[in-house]
């Protein structure tokens, strides 16, 4: 250890004839910890938050999705097939998705929702999501005889705004009508509500309705045609290029896109705010580093006659540089340390007690949730130890060009 470090040493922990100067660097010390702090916390809640939605998204959606150009698919089991062998891929389901209007005390649009309840609970996770009713009702006609009803599971919001609840009627009308001798008329058919399903996603849950996959086809008379299929893979941030395998194995007219094309301008808007929040909150590190000039600008002024005795006594203007310079970072060093416990401590708290409600009729969410980054801890330090250290250019090159005989003039 250079004669540097023990000198800057003894400079940040030494009793100084002008206490303000001390009390400078503390304050320092104190406005990097906070500013690392406000950081992580942020920073660990916006992790929270996109973790959290992600999870719905994909909830709801899944990994890959396969349409064809073509229009309905009427050959899927075979593509399903193919689709199964493919590594990396859990399972697929084929899904039938169509606009329709939707009346019972009260009107609404909303997306007929075909699905395969066998399949598709291993691809997306509305077993999980359901709230009321069964998902295996679905391929059961609710009723006896004569009165049989096909078996609907309505999103919660949708739910909500048609007036209806598990037992209740309601009737489906699609656009896509069918031919009759005085022209065109539109498909209506009578369900009854068999399930509820809640997915946190505001605009899921007041759209989407499920029915099973032959009824769907029935209903808006596609055969045993589909609209496309839904894939699920073992690792979600792979499923770009499990993506492009598949393009390449189905050939045309397929159409494969994988869950991050998906919810592209969604998650992009998530991480601009995470960096827009990144650079605002490190301006109070920025502010914290203008007490670190201060504190080694006022340090130089106090110890003019040191270190003219250091350069008399043959220290060269590195090593003089070098000495304020150590004492800039190690400054810069404690506070970051001192943020990043506090930071970790906070964020601890925050996920272990929850102590922190949230509106759930806006967010979904009950707690503040919290997921702390290694990537981001390690940018966090890196930032503050750097701007600390920009902040002790100016005082070492002040302390490094001093004249020594100025300085012993009056001595």
């Amino acid at each position: 250890m250079g004669f540097e470090f023990f000198i800057s040493i003894r400079y940040l922990l030494a009793k100084r004839r002008q206490t303000f100067v001390s009390l400078i660097s503390l304050i320092s010390i104190a406005g990097v910890g906070v500013g690392v702090t406000a950081l992580i916390v942020v920073l660990a809640v916006m992790n929270g938050f996109q973790s959290d939605l992600r999870n719905r998204i994909l909830g709801v959606t899944a990994h890959v999705n396969i349409t064809s150009y073509a229009g309905p698919i009427s050959g899927y089991k075979e593509a399903i097939g193919k689709v199964d062998r493919s590594p990396g891929v859990v399972g697929a389901t084929p899904y039938i998705y169509a606009p329709v209007m939707m009346s019972a005390n009260r009107s609404s649009g909303a997306i007929l929702y075909g699905i395969d309840p066998l399949s598709a609970s291993k691809v997306i996770r509305i077993q999980q999501n359901l709230i009321a009713g069964k998902l295996a009702d679905l391929a059961q006609s609710a009723g006896k005889g004569e009165a049989a009803y096909p078996g609907i599971i309505l999103g919660s919001e949708l739910a909500n705004s048609l007036g209806v609840s598990v037992g209740s009627y309601l009737t489906i009308i699609s656009p896509t009508g069918r031919l009759t001798p005085i022209g065109q008329a539109p498909r209506s058919e009578l369900f009854q509500v068999v399930g509820l399903v809640r997915s946190g996603m505001y605009d899921y849950d007041s759209t989407l309705a499920y029915v099973d996959l032959p009824v769907a086809q029935q209903f808006l008379g596609i055969g045993h045609s589909v609209t496309g299929l839904e894939v699920r893979v073992h690792n979600i941030y792979r499923a770009g290029a499990i993506a492009k395998a598949l393009k390449k194995s189905l050939g045309y007219p397929f159409y494969v896109t994988d869950w991050i094309k998906m919810n592209g301008n969604f998650f992009a808007a998530l991480k601009l705010e995470k960096t827009v929040m990144f650079v605002i909150l490190t301006l109070i590190i920025l502010v914290a580093s203008f007490n670190i000039v201060s504190s080694l600008t006022m340090l130089v002024m106090e110890k003019g006659r040191d270190i003219a005795i250091l350069k008399a006594m043959g220290a060269t203007t590195t090593s003089i540089r070098k000495i304020f310079v150590l004492e800039g970072f190690l400054i810069g060093t404690s506070g970051t340390l001192l943020g990043l416990f506090g930071g970790s401590t906070l964020c601890a708290l925050l996920k272990h007690y929850k102590f922190i409600d949230l509106p759930d009729s806006v967010y979904h969410i009950a707690k503040l949730p919290v997921k702390m980054e290694a990537s981001d801890l390690v940018i966090i330090a890196l930032s503050a130890i750097c701007i600390s250290l920009l902040a002790t250019l100016y005082p070492s090159r002040k302390a490094a060009g001093l004249d020594p005989a100025e300085a012993l003039k009056y001595e």
